[in-house]
């Protein structure tokens, strides 16, 4: 089977379309698709989803799918020295999900690996983690509980990394942001 193909333009033949998402490699300039970009542009598709670490500078690689518009989202961990990416973005033209660079890795290499999600139990990313690199752990409970009361799966941070405890009763449940969509009708 031959891969190679004799130009970008052929090597993208038959694989774009209005509204499909484009993961882009990279970081900064360094090791960006800048020929495939320019194709990408020339094509004419519009409504794109773009998976980039961010948007390079102006006038450059996926920049210049932004000065067409073409791209509706990027999903990005840095904004950086790229102005019209800031500023289609603060005017309200451009969604972003902004991620935390090791998120986003994350997400892609999950992907890549065939997990579609990791957003199951989210709540547990960071503090055993935490627990582990520090020198001394005191964790926050609501309830204390004697051992094997309660499902070992609900416990987040294993006890052998904590070292002092706090029982702080019910506390309220706070939203960062409500997001919830219509239920079909029944």
């Amino acid at each position: 089977m031959n891969k190679v193909y004799p130009d970008a333009k052929s090597a993208l033949d038959g694989l774009l379309k209005d509204g499909i998402m484009i993961m882009s490699g990279g970081f900064g300039l360094c090791g960006i698709a800048e020929t495939l970009s320019d194709a990408i542009r020339d094509s004419g598709v519009k409504g794109l989803t773009v998976v980039s670490n961010n948007a390079g500078v102006d006038g450059i690689g996926l920049s210049r799918l932004l000065e067409t518009r073409q791209i509706k989202k990027m999903i990005s961990s840095y904004v950086g020295e790229n102005k019209l990416f800031a500023q289609q973005y603060l005017a309200g033209e451009l969604e972003l999900e902004f991620n935390p660079q090791g998120t986003l890795a994350e997400r892609i290499r999950a992907g890549g690996a065939g997990i579609p999600a990791f957003y199951r139990k989210t709540a547990r990313n960071f503090n055993p983690m935490m627990a582990t690199a520090a020198k001394v752990t005191v964790a926050e409970v609501e309830h204390l509980v004697p051992a094997g009361e309660i499902d070992p799966d609900h416990i987040h941070t294993p006890g052998i990394f904590v070292k002092r405890i706090i029982e702080v009763g019910t506390a309220k449940k706070r939203i960062e942001f409500r997001n919830t969509r219509p239920r079909p009708a029944a």
